[in-house]
């Protein structure tokens, strides 16, 4: 995925669904990214501060009785706000470190500069993340929490653990709206569902994942 991405898809990473793309496997992969899979997968808090995620993931190591000093997960933590935050927000938390960008800068301060809020989808302006990502995401997220069963509640795909909800901060309406997208984009590969009440998400066949994103970003190629 990262030659495909950086090599043929978008190597320069001028589109921002490229940006999204990368927070997901980043986030979901659970060998590298420790602190980003237990924020955006299961510290479900609209907004923290570092003290709090520090205190979060101590308990979550204790909890599992896995060894970790509390200074290296400290510095974890700081280099997880730095992988979103601009400089200039870093700098007004007085982090010594050197300053440097990152294109993942979807974390802002709080007016009181002492808290963090997880920036959404639903909060920005413009669209910029494309059906396709979505669909990759919910994609993976089937394999790893249904194997063989081709159902999801809309609920699951909230506020599941790692699910695109939780990655993507989405509410209810805006994961709506792009299950609707997504229909189209995947040929119907996903139908969203309302029986009785119950929102349902069905995967009809298996999604070519790869095949899609060449699609996608082909097509973003010619605009």
């Amino acid at each position: 995925m990262g030659r495909k991405l950086l090599f043929e898809w978008d190597p320069f990473l001028e589109n921002d669904a490229s940006l999204w793309f990368i927070h997901w496997l980043l986030v979901t992969n659970l060998r590298v990214g420790t602190t980003w899979q237990l924020m955006f997968g299961e510290f479900f808090r609209p907004d923290f501060t570092k003290r709090e995620l520090v205190e979060y993931i101590v308990s979550f190591a204790a909890k599992r009785s896995l060894r970790a000093r509390e200074s290296s997960i400290l510095r974890d933590v700081d280099c997880f706000i730095r992988t979103y935050a601009s400089v200039e927000d870093a700098a007004k938390q007085a982090m010594a470190e050197e300053s440097f960008e990152c294109p993942l800068q979807t974390l802002k301060p709080h007016p009181d500069l002492s808290r963090w809020r997880a920036v959404s989808v639903c909060d920005r302006s413009e669209a910029i993340i494309a059906p396709a990502i979505v669909a990759f995401a919910l994609n993976e997220f089937f394999d790893r929490t249904r194997g063989d069963r081709n159902t999801l509640s809309i609920q699951e795909c909230l506020y599941g653990p790692d699910s695109p909800g939780q990655v993507f901060k989405l509410d209810e309406n805006t994961m709506i709206e792009y299950l609707e997208e997504i229909e189209g984009a995947t040929r119907k590969s996903f139908l969203l569902d309302e029986t009785a009440g119950l929102k349902q998400v069905y995967r009809r066949r298996p999604l070519d994942t790869f095949l899609m994103l060449d699609h996608y970003y082909g097509t973003e190629a010619k605009k």
